[in-house]
């Protein structure tokens, strides 16, 4: 069983997908079940990748670690997403950019996330 806003990667080929919809069926990809992801948080200690969140009036900007993540074609943050009470706001970002993102939010934000290509998902609650 799948659930809204869940996130799942392929072992194989590294494909990541997020689920928009609950559902009772099982993600596959290349002919193999997905694995859930758990998104690790700052009591697990990775300086680099827990998102912070610095609000402004329009917006916020969040930046991935305390310390600047890498952004290097090996390693790299892929995408930074704010869930709130109205939807997913998410900005996707390339090696060689600064780990950060401004971004117009609207709601309240329940959950920041962010995806490192080598360290999984990471978050910080709101």
């Amino acid at each position: 069983m799948t659930e809204r806003m869940e996130v799942y990667r392929c072992e194989i080929c590294g494909n990541v997908v997020e689920v928009l919809h609950d559902g009772i069926g099982e993600l596959v990809c290349c002919g193999q079940p997905m694995t859930l992801m758990e998104a690790k948080t700052e009591d697990q200690g990775r300086e680099k990748h827990v998102p912070v969140v610095e609000s402004g009036p329009s917006g916020m900007t969040v930046k991935v670690g305390s310390v600047p993540h890498p952004m290097e074609d090996a390693h790299h943050i892929e995408w930074i997403e704010v869930l709130t009470a109205e939807g997913v706001v998410r900005a996707t970002l390339s090696p060689g950019v600064a780990p950060e993102a401004a971004l117009e939010v609207r709601g309240d934000v329940v959950e920041v996330r962010a995806y490192c290509n080598v360290h999984g998902l990471w978050r910080a609650r709101q």
